[in-house]
């Protein structure tokens, strides 16, 4: 082929490529004109609430601080990377003194009915053999189940919960503990103990393990002394850590749930304590664990193996129970059978505590009633369609509830911001934090709105008449050299 033929061809090509790119960038441009159009994106619908967050970090504790009940907290429940958001609730001045409760007390409640079971239009709850018992979602306070919830009753070994959870919100875990006769002294006390020894030294992971796989009282008792300064300081700070998350019921005299007649704790209260210590994953690592080996000490020869009572987290357990975060059971002859534990599934977080059971039956009756929550109720987000709320809306209702039944009362907190609770029936399920809009906010909003909508219009309605034009003239073009192309290559 000459020089000249080839000069030809490649000019030809070169016109072809050409074209194809104006092409190309017309319609590309069309793209880039629809993109810039969004609706959605110029309405902001306030902080709408995410239950994807993961929950687990440790609060500092402060005894002089009342914590402040809109803040998200984060942990996993470990909750598997499910957030919820803490329940705005008025925290009570003082601890009322309640009556502890007496063997005649418990005898007089033993039959009584499920609370949760009179409210109109609610899933029927299960019939349990314990004396006292909850189910609260997490994320709303939202009570599911409840018997005989608010009766203050003895609550055994459960106390360690609390312990547990002011010593993670006060010390490292790398730092240690030196056994004194104070924790010597829970090795003669009949409850539970490692056999801990004056001068000993544990780490203080090592030691919260102790606590709360053998529930420990030589330990316990170490701990507290070491947290509070002596023990009795301990007790008032656990006193007044449970004023601060809202229990009314409650009243401790000691860290590790020995039987004192003035130490008492309802179901209700109890459930808030635990689902605070479910915001730290470390507590829900420590509880969830089937066992746990301390090394050779400065005063031991051998390991020491820990096993864990608490069951629901153990794969090999038939007491196994998908979902399970955590928990603690107890016993005391005064107490019976008491177990406390938190679960999720479907983003949803359930807290189960179990009063006063029988032996080898509070694992059955909180699992039944765990399935009981999660079967029967569904979580609505309500904050996600309501411009006004700026966090929270999220509520927990009987499943296949209609939005339109829940209603909502709202409390002036000032500054334009108010403290909505909604409700089913005249029961809390949910609560969230909303702001008053101002007129002019909204007209402006408005008028975003109808500018965007009117520039939508308009884009629709162009005429593409020159779009087809250029792609009409391009495909003769291209047709035209395509046929110069196969006459040069057939000479």
């Amino acid at each position: 082929m000459s020089n000249k033929r080839m000069c030809c061809l490649f000019l030809t090509m070169g016109i072809l490529a050409s074209s194809c790119s104006a092409i190309s960038v017309q319609a590309q441009d069309v793209y880039v004109i629809d993109d810039t159009y969004g609706i959605n994106d110029s309405y902001g619908t306030g902080q709408s609430y995410s239950p994807d967050q993961s929950y687990g970090t440790n609060d500092t504790y402060n005894a002089d601080t009342v914590y402040d009940s809109y803040n998200t907290y984060t942990s996993d429940f470990t909750y598997e990377a499910e957030s919820i958001e803490e329940v705005p609730e008025d925290i009570p001045a003082e601890i009322p003194e309640e009556t502890p409760a007496s063997s005649e007390t418990v005898s007089s409640i033993s039959n009584a009915d499920v609370s949760t079971n009179m409210i109109p239009g609610w899933p029927t709850g299960p019939g349990i053999t314990s004396q006292a018992a909850i189910v609260m979602e997490g994320s709303t306070n939202t009570i599911l189940y409840a018997k005989n919830a608010d009766v203050p009753m003895q609550p055994a070994s459960a106390v360690k919960i609390m312990t547990c959870l002011l010593v993670l919100e006060n010390c490292d875990l790398a730092s240690e503990i030196t056994i004194t006769e104070t924790g010597a002294a829970g090795v003669t006390d009949s409850g539970a103990h490692i056999s801990a020894q004056i001068g000993e030294v544990f780490t203080i992971e090592q030691a919260l393990y102790a606590l709360m796989l053998a529930s420990a009282n030589d330990i316990c008792l170490q701990l507290a002394e070491t947290v509070g300064g002596t023990v009795d300081a301990f007790v008032n700070m656990m006193n007044t850590r449970a004023k601060q998350l809202g229990c009314t019921n409650t009243l401790f005299t000691n860290p590790t749930g020995m039987t004192d007649e003035k130490q008492h704790i309802s179901a209700h209260d109890m459930a808030l304590i635990m689902k605070a210590a479910a915001k730290n994953d470390i507590f829900c690592t420590i509880t969830s664990s089937s066992n746990y080996t301390i090394p050779v000490t400065n005063m031991t020869g051998g390991e020491r193996v820990l096993t864990n009572s608490f069951e629901m987290c153990s794969f090999s357990s038939p007491s196994y129970y998908e979902g399970c975060l955590g928990g603690k059971e107890g016993f005391t002859d005064a107490s019976g059978n008491t177990l406390v534990c938190a679960a999720i599934r479907n983003g949803i977080p359930l807290i189960a505590v179990v009063f006063n059971g029988s032996e080898e039956q509070t694992d059955d009756e909180a699992i039944t009633l765990l399935d009981y929550g999660f079967g029967n109720f569904q979580k609505y987000d309500l904050g996600s369609s309501d411009f006004s709320v700026i966090s929270g809306g999220t509520v927990i209702v009987p499943a296949g509830l209609p939005e339109d039944q829940i209603t909502y009362e709202e409390v002036d907190k000032g500054d334009g911001v108010f403290k909505r609770t909604y409700y089913y029936n005249g029961v809390p399920i949910g609560y969230a934090k909303s702001q008053l809009m101002k007129q002019e906010d909204n007209q402006e909003e408005i008028a975003k709105g109808e500018a965007q909508i009117k520039e939508a219009e308009e884009f629709s309605q162009m005429d593409n008449t020159p779009y087809y034009i250029i792609g009409g003239v391009g495909a003769v073009i291209l047709a035209l050299l395509v046929f110069v192309l196969i006459k040069i290559l057939k000479k």
